[in-house]
């Protein structure tokens, strides 16, 4: 399978045939934009609004055709040997695609390009010398700078041709990464494909370890669901939740560039504090106790507790009649409804109508003839109003969970049998708070807000959320996510190994228990495409204290030379100095390479090495700032560094970053997160003694 260079400009020769044909394909979407732009829309609208409508729609189409000049307009072909869908007649000539990121037709709508995502591009991605899928020749392009340089062939019916390793393929898979994160539509391996085609109304949980690519399965998952359900989800809606800011920002280029513009993306911090602002902070164990799942269960007694038995009948005067409904028949309804285990704000809301049915059998039996309109206005009385007040009166969710964090009997009323006392003192604030807008409130108390809320009114489902690095989502925070696709469905994207926060989850079965989607198929991705096999398997080496059980990444990338274990000689309390020279140096090694280099430490190392790369003459750049060709260096805290990745990393002085932690296991968890991030190489620089298992294989 050899890779062709550019040799001649001949009519003959192929390279300038499909650089030909690049050319006349961007021709075509720039033809097709132009038509998009031309669009005149007054006379095919009935109203103001209809035209507002139309013309969004016009601008996303025109958006979305835009011709991205650093990603290349198709990046493979396939030869079909016969015409795709038709009977295989003997002789009968096959058909040729082109396979890109969007569709390109020409001027009489034949396509140009096909869509990555279209059944007909599958086999890009699927066929194999063992299962053809009817194809003879798959041709994969290279590309430098935008231009196409090179293509390479594979013969799958040809007996006489080997199976090898694709050079093209490699290559692109080991690029120097400057800039935000790139997609893998080229790259897109079997295993991968199949989860990235997975139908809509399944769930899937994805375990994978560094470099085994999740994040962007994760991503074209949402691309191919669009495409395969593009008007279910517009109405329905989709939504990538990430860790934090600088990881969105990091991904946030990858669905632009497959032609998708609508997706929003946010943290699950975004999603809980719509309705307070968090000013404070837990400590870690009042933390673990308020994103467990046992919360909910307090949250819904809290609730509940609100509604109180009746003890008076209500008497609703309509004109000269009295029309009395028994406390007793109140505590039917009303026992009636906790059984249904309704929304309390629903229940709220229905209780008046009962009664006001209630009032209007009696007005039928005594010979009246009421209609709906009489039923609301009972309904409206300031009787039944003040009955219902009484017995099931309105609960503001944040004031509820104010009053649980603020008054210890309360809390121990609702969290009797299961929250003990230690766990309830833990999680009780130590000045109480006077109303919800002065409280201090944490990101775990906005958690258990947004549960009350839920409990109140049902949240908004959409159609399909992903949600990456989930692995360090608490139950409470699961939850929290669950409601927003409790009626569509979740791609989960994570790592054991790489869970980093004290509540972080033990197994895939209990995050998707606490999601509400127990039926997930769980897939395991093992061959790691990103990090060199060196680099892993001196990071795997922690995986029996962090993880047991968990298989290591295979790296299918040998990269001789790709891992140096650099120690700064000291004395008993290491030289800092010393330290912050050599890590310097490593980084300046590092910059002489193509590509991004990222300097991770330990969050309390950041503000020396900053003061020391500033000494030196360095600019960088901070987690999620966009790297040019101009500033390629970022100074990445080791709690930001997970779901980033650079071409060479420097790690500062991992004994510390592992002391940075609260306890030893998420200490090497940080540290394994740090040591995978390098694509090309990685320096590590120490002067304080290793960690036990990186010192031994």
């Amino acid at each position: 399978m050899p890779a062709h260079e550019h040799e001649s400009d001949t009519t003959t020769d192929p390279l300038a045939h499909e650089r030909a044909h690049l050319a006349a394909s961007r021709a075509a979407l720039r033809a097709m934009r132009e038509d998009a732009q031309a669009l005149n829309i007054r006379d095919v609208t009935a109203n103001w609004v209809n035209a507002a409508v139309l013309q969004a729609q016009i601008t996303d189409r025109i958006k979305s055709l835009a011709d991205l000049s650093h990603t290349p307009l198709f990046f493979g072909r396939l030869d079909y040997l016969h015409v795709v869908g038709a009977e295989k007649a003997e002789g009968a000539e096959g058909e040729q695609f082109y396979i890109g990121r969007r569709h390109v037709h020409d001027a009489d709508g034949d396509p140009m390009v096909i869509d990555w995502r279209a059944p007909v591009s599958q086999p890009f991605y699927r066929a194999s010398r063992n299962e053809p899928l009817d194809v003879g020749q798959r041709r994969r392009f290279g590309y430098t700078g935008g231009e196409l340089t090179a293509y390479e062939d594979e013969h799958l019916t040809d007996p006489a041709e080997t199976t090898q390793t694709s050079k093209l393929l490699q290559a692109e898979i080991e690029r120097p990464r400057v800039g935000p994160m790139r997609d893998i539509v080229a790259t897109i391996q079997p295993e991968q494909d199949e989860i990235v085609r997975s139908e809509l109304g399944g769930s899937v949980c994805v375990q994978g370890g560094p470099g085994t690519g999740k994040t962007a399965v994760g991503l074209h998952r949402v691309a191919y669901l669009l495409y395969a359900h593009r008007e279910r989800l517009a109405r329905t809606g989709t939504l990538v939740i990430g860790p934090n800011r600088s990881f969105l920002h990091y991904i946030e280029q990858v669905l632009p560039a497959l032609g998708e513009l609508e997706v929003k993306q946010a943290t699950v911090d975004d999603l809980v504090t719509t309705h307070i602002e968090v000013r404070g902070t837990d400590e870690a164990p009042a933390a673990v106790v308020k994103g467990d799942a046992r919360m909910a269960e307090v949250l819904r007694r809290a609730i509940r507790s609100h509604v109180t038995p009746p003890v008076e009948p209500v008497m609703v005067v309509r004109g000269s009649r009295r029309w009395r409904v028994p406390a007793y028949e109140i505590e039917e309804m009303v026992d009636e409804l906790l059984a249904r285990d309704m929304r309390y704000g629903a229940a709220h809301e229905a209780l008046p109508q009962r009664i006001a049915h209630a009032v209007l059998v009696r007005m039928e039996e005594a010979g009246e003839a009421p209609d709906d309109r009489v039923q609301n206005a009972v309904a409206r009385n300031p009787a039944v109003k003040a009955a219902v007040k009484a017995v099931w009166p309105s609960v503001e969710p944040a004031k509820l969970v104010l009053r649980l964090l603020s008054d210890p009997e309360f809390l121990a009323a609702q969290a009797e049998g299961l929250l003990t006392e230690d766990e309830q003192k833990t999680i009780l604030w130590s000045k109480p708070a006077r109303s919800v807008k002065s409280a201090k409130w944490s990101a775990a108390d906005a958690v258990l807000i947004d549960e009350a809320n839920d409990l109140v009114a049902r949240t908004h489902s959409l159609g399909h959320v992903v949600i990456d690095e989930a692995q360090d989502l608490s139950p409470m925070q699961y939850r929290a996510v669950g409601r927003r696709c409790s009626t569509g469905s979740a791609t989960v994207l994570g790592d054991l190994a790489q869970g980093t926060t004290p509540w972080s989850t033990q197994s895939w079965e209990q995050a998707l228990h606490h999601l509400g989607k127990s039926d997930a198929v769980v897939e395991e991705l093992t061959a790691g495409f990103r990090v060199p096999r060196e680099v892993i398997a001196y990071a795997s080496r922690l995986l029996p204290v962090i993880s047991p059980g968990l298989a290591a990444v295979e790296s299918v990338r040998e990269s001789p030379g790709s891992l140096s274990v650099r120690e700064v000689p000291g004395v008993e309390a290491p030289d800092t100095g010393a330290l912050d020279a050599a890590v310097v140096g490593a980084c300046e090694e590092s910059l002489k390479q193509e590509g991004s280099t990222g300097l991770i430490a330990a969050d309390a190392r950041i503000p020396a090495l900053a003061a020391a790369l500033t000494a030196a003459g360095h600019s960088y750049l901070s987690p999620g700032e966009e790297t040019t060709a101009e500033s390629r260096l970022t100074l990445v805290p080791a709690s930001l560094a997970k779901g980033l990745e650079y071409d060479y990393v420097v790690l500062d002085e991992p004994a510390a970053v592992v002391d940075g932690e609260p306890d030893e296991r998420t200490g090497l968890r940080r540290l394994y997160v740090a040591l995978t991030r390098a694509v090309s190489g990685l320096i590590v620089v120490h002067a304080t003694r290793l960690p036990d298992r990186l010192t031994t294989s």
